[in-house]
């Protein structure tokens, strides 16, 4: 295939746009990839088509290869299945909704497990028909609020998304191993750094579940690594290795004092509280720092029906509540903090000395409380008395108060502990979400009546996996993964084209020797662009537009045409080398080959 630059639908940009927020962005509007259309939807143009089209072709191939089989869906889609299985409500504002013209109800499908158990359901009836895996690459659509970073976070997408189906739960495992090892060969030759991370289900429901993140300072997702073991999670699923605790009632708590309230004026944050307490009561053993304090954060909790539900978190006074750790774990329920009105329908609480005197569901306020798992039985704590300027100290889990239950909400940092091991502790990077695969167990299956008959002619509930790949993200999280401060620097497996010529000159004869040359590449079945721009258009542009366009091999035919040579660049590198103009086809051929 041959692209010339002077037919080429492209025009590259010297300024970066306007709206651009990381180097991919910038980059791959500059470059002629893409076009803004709206916020979070981009126009593809022949160069970004071209690199899509290799990496939907790279997903094929590895599909294929494990014997999933190809379907596609329509993006328009009817509400009833989605009812069905509650998400048409779940979804609440995140999904584009709308009606024909005899009022029926539609949305453009933010992702299709629905589509394909109900396909499955239609055409199978028999364990003889399984496992068996689908897949598709298909457009999808989600609401966002806050589309941001070019292709990384998006209105509309490309996915490929496959889905598994097995008798029982062994079935499935091999199906869940069989597709992560297609990823890991899909990831491997797309050409970027990746990390495969634990992962929380979310609304998707089912088990076990694992993300293959790209390594990006710029991506929206934060992982951590064990520094001893080969524990990786994303810090949503990470779970807190409760600390080792001897004080039981069996043994009268350790010896820990009665809980007594004390006076502690103007004391309404952590920071106050534990001045005064070195202050006022000092302790023999070491000072009193913020994780002595257990405060306890107030939200709401915004159901998708539209219900609203007041939450209490207890935690140390040294950590703060994630946001995403915690919407991770209530996933679809969006979260808000409480604000001043909901904080006054609830008179039992005591701004700034709130303790658990008061919170969980048979107390007072009614409010449901949830405690980080450091807060275990037999910890004693210093926290608020539920009355303004008093503290309780020596209060301990267990002997003076309980909770509804736990959760996974306070922060991670660098130097927590592994959970995974004993020597190790955590240190974090940034990623961006390539791929997600799940083992969803029976959610949709039963939600939608997916039954087989088993070799005992019994009906069995069909257990699923799910698949997913950003495909349009995948374009943007590799430019991010190997671009560098003069353009892009494509992978070769995923380039545009394998060689970019460069015309530079405007001897006649310049032009005679590149035209050759890509008539020979071109019969070797090489992708090309060829620059053969004359005119105006200076061998200076053509370098600088040739580098921000990043095909990994440039190849300039200019001056050294009068001694017989051209010049063959390494985007990556920046090595060059000469060849000969005699048999220079054959051997950029096999040097494309490798």
């Amino acid at each position: 295939m041959l692209m010339r630059m002077s037919t080429l639908f492209v025009r590259t940009l010297r300024e970066d746009p306007a709206d651009a927020e990381v180097p991919s962005h910038r980059l791959l509007v500059r470059a002629g990839y893409i076009r803004r259309a709206a916020p979070g939807i981009y126009s593809w143009l022949p160069l970004g088509l071209a690199v899509l089209r290799r990496i939907e072709a790279i997903i094929r191939e590895e599909m294929d290869a494990i014997g999933a089989q190809e379907v596609s869906f329509p993006a328009l889609l009817p509400r009833e299945p989605y009812e069905a299985t509650n998400r048409w409500t779940e979804y609440g504002d995140g999904i584009f909704r709308l009606k024909d013209r005899k009022d029926g109800d539609y949305l453009l499908g933010p992702t299709h497990e629905e589509m394909f158990t109900l396909l499955v359901k239609d055409m199978y009836s028999s364990y003889k028909d399984l496992p068996l895996s689908l897949y598709q690459i298909q457009t999808k659509y989600r609401d966002e609020a806050r589309p941001r970073a070019g292709l990384l976070r998006g209105r509309e997408f490309t996915m490929k998304d496959s889905y598994s189906f097995d008798v029982d739960d062994a079935g499935l495992e091999r199906s869940y191993r069989s597709h992560r090892d297609a990823y890991v060969r899909i990831f491997d030759r797309l050409g970027f750094d990746y990390a495969i991370v634990k992962a929380t289900a979310g609304a998707m429901g089912g088990s076990k579940s694992e993300e293959f993140l790209a390594k990006a300072d710029v991506g929206e997702d934060t992982y951590v690594r064990c520094t001893s073991c080969d524990y990786a999670a994303n810090v949503e699923a990470v779970q807190v290795r409760p600390p080792a605790v001897t004080a039981t009632a069996a043994n009268g708590w350790g010896g820990t004092p009665a809980a007594h309230a004390e006076p502690t004026p103007d004391t309404p944050t952590i920071d106050t509280l534990v001045d005064h307490l070195n202050a006022a009561f000092p302790r023999e053993d070491r000072p009193w720092t913020a994780g002595d304090t257990l405060k306890n954060v107030l939200v709401v909790l915004k159901h998708p029906d539209g219900t609203r539900e007041p939450l209490a978190i207890g935690l140390p006074g040294d950590r703060e509540v994630d946001q995403k750790r915690l919407e991770g774990q209530l996933e679809p329920i969006e979260v808000e903090p409480m604000d001043e009105a909901e904080f006054a329908r609830h008179p039992a609480l005591v701004k700034g000395y709130i303790g658990p005197g008061v919170l969980g569901e048979e107390s007072k306020s009614g409010i449901r409380y949830l405690l980080d798992p450091r807060v275990v039985e037999g910890t004693a704590w210093v926290t608020g008395a539920d009355v303004a300027g008093s503290h309780v100290i020596d209060l301990v889990a267990g002997r003076d108060f309980t909770a509804d239950g736990t959760i996974e909400a306070a922060e991670v940092r660098d130097g927590d502990p592994c959970p995974n091991c004993e020597a190790g502790s955590l240190e974090s990077a940034r990623g961006i979400e390539m791929g997600h695969v799940f083992q969803l167990g029976r959610k949709y299956a039963e939600a939608l009546d997916l039954r087989v008959l088993d070799e005992n002619g019994k009906l069995v509930t069909v257990t699923m996996g799910s698949y997913g790949i950003g495909v349009t993200r995948a374009v943007a999280a590799i430019a991010e993964n190997t671009l560098d401060e003069i353009g892009l620097c494509w992978p070769r497996e995923v380039a545009p084209a394998d060689v970019h010529v460069v015309a530079a000159g405007k001897d006649e004869a310049v032009f005679a020797a590149a035209e050759e040359l890509v008539a020979g590449l071109t019969a070797a079945g090489l992708h090309v662009i060829y620059d053969d721009r004359a005119g105006k258009i200076s061998p200076g542009v053509k370098f600088k537009d040739a580098e921000l366009i990043g095909v990994p091999t440039i190849v300039t035919v200019g001056r050294g045409v009068a001694d017989g040579v051209i010049e063959v660049k390494d985007r990556r590198t920046g090595e060059r080398q000469e060849l000969a103009i005699d048999g220079a086809a054959a051997a950029i051929v096999a040097l494309v080959a490798g």
